[in-house]
């Protein structure tokens, strides 16, 4: 049943706002990880390293393209996270002329120390959900965004 055609449409703005209150927040509390990654870098540069540290050594170019960069940008941000060592460079072996970049140990570190913090921050928001709460709650944006349960 869907209810009403105003109340309906209701609900839809309601959850359209709290939609985007999710995502702000998202984004803050990133900016916030990023910030603990390394206070000198740009969040950009957080998602090239949380990228690494996900998928592995990569070419630059395919990191570029997998966190929606131009290329420019992403090798801008690259050579900074090379500076402060947290990422590195070394040939790629199925090309001897190209480059693979991989986090550092270091860059490895951070990257926990930023997730674990920013992991503390989303326990706490929800310590005080029932079961039935967290199950709902993640059973619906499943639905919305088209994810089945793995």
């Amino acid at each position: 049943m869907q209810g009403s055609g105003a109340h309906r449409e209701q609900r839809i703005l309601a959850l359209g706002g709290a939609l985007n209150a999710l995502v702000s927040q998202a984004r803050a509390l990133t900016a916030q990880a990023a910030a603990t990654f390394h206070p000198e870098l740009q969040p950009a540069a957080f998602h090239i390293a949380l990228w690494l540290n996900t998928f592995g050594p990569a070419k630059p170019s395919a990191v570029a393209q997998a966190v929606a960069m131009d290329r420019s940008a992403a090798s801008r941000l690259t050579r900074e996270l090379v500076r402060l060592k947290l990422v590195k460079t070394s040939t790629d072996p199925s090309d001897g002329r190209g480059v693979v970049l991989s986090l550092t140990a270091e860059g490895r570190r951070r990257i926990y120390v930023a997730m674990r913090a920013k992991g503390a921050i989303f326990q706490e928001r929800i310590a005080s959900w029932s079961e039935e709460d967290l199950a709902l709650c993640t059973d619906l944006l499943r639905k919305l965004t088209d994810v089945s349960p793995t």
